[in-house]
């Protein structure tokens, strides 16, 4: 190939801009043109692209977002929509494209490829709910986001006796929860893959104030329900003072760590090698800190992204 186009799709994840800036760098150093897709399947559908040079990625590996923008658009499930989009690609001379983000810009590639469009996934979430993946780009920076609000909230926690209900993303995933009430040493982990007993967990606050704990930190996968409405219900149940603490968007935010430019150099580099050699229709990823590739439609179709067990057992362990 000598031309190859880059989008970011979905949700955003710091760590993308890294990812972005390794495709188009390691496509120019082999002599590949290449043009970045501004606002996703909706940009591509309308058309909204433009070649990127050394220089158009320079100065943003620190940087959170994405440069090319990101948008929602569930028409490009549409064949006729997709055809629009290769017609588009096809304008500009563009032989195969590198998807960035989650499930729903999988899907979106997997439908390019499906159509005999070339395409290679590069997994941009902070989810970390891709299949074939230990990682994705995204989760290691939202996680300390994560932890150090824990860590902030158990002060204030500490100082006013008070239980705190911490409601962070993870609608079908609970990675983020698991991960950080591990790390934050939070009491209660309530997560999408595990159901929940309201008795078990006012047992478990008893029990910590009949041995002088004053405070306990919940974190709630918002997949599970919301924040609010959990800390309304358990208040009704233990009359303790309850605050909650919505985490929103911000997890979403703010430059991404090493491991994830790290990841995101890797995977990005990875995607272009494959399009090189004339493998589309693939998905690159990360297992046992080796990069791996597979078969698109596969993935989608077949496997599963699973939550360790194992650290969710560790945590009730840890948090007696």
């Amino acid at each position: 190939m000598k031309k190859i186009g880059v989008l970011t799709s979905g949700g955003d994840a710091p760590g993308m801009n890294p990812a972005i800036r390794a495709v188009v760098r390691k496509a120019i150093y082999h002599d590949m043109e290449v043009y970045g897709v501004y606002g996703g399947y909706a940009g591509l559908i309308s058309g909204n692209i433009k070649k990127l040079e050394l220089g158009s990625v320079g100065d943003i590996i620190h940087r959170g977002g994405t440069m090319l923008l990101s948008a929602r658009c569930p028409e490009f499930r549409n064949k006729e929509v997709q055809q629009k989009g290769i017609e588009q690609l096809k304008a500009h001379g563009i032989e195969g494209l590198v998807v960035i983000g989650g499930d729903g810009s999988y899907m979106g590639a997997k439908a390019l490829t499906e159509q005999g469009y070339p395409c290679v996934g590069v997994p941009g979430t902070i989810d970390n709910d891709i299949p074939g993946t230990d990682f994705t780009i995204g989760f290691d920076t939202a996680l300390n986001t994560v932890i150090d609000a824990i860590d902030k909230i158990r002060d204030t926690a500490t100082s006013h006796d008070r239980t705190f209900v911490i409601e962070v993303m993870g609608r079908d995933a609970g990675d983020i929860a698991l991960w950080a009430g591990l790390a934050g040493g939070a009491e209660t982990i309530l997560i999408p893959e595990e159901n929940y007993n309201m008795n078990d967990i006012v047992e478990r606050l008893r029990k910590g104030q009949e041995r002088g704990k004053k405070h306990s930190i919940i974190v709630v996968a918002e997949g599970v329900c919301s924040g609010v409405d959990f800390a309304k219900e358990l208040k009704e149940l233990t009359n303790n003072d309850i605050r909650v603490s919505v985490l929103g968007h911000m997890q979403r935010g703010g430059s991404p760590t090493a491991q994830d430019r790290v990841l995101a150099s890797r995977l990005g580099a990875r995607a272009v090698e494959l399009l090189m050699a004339g493998r589309g229709g693939r998905a690159v990823g990360i297992e046992n800190n080796k990069l791996v590739d597979y078969d698109i439609i596969e993935a989608l179709e077949q496997r599963k992204h699973k939550l360790d067990a194992n650290l969710f057992d560790l945590s009730k362990v840890l948090s007696i």
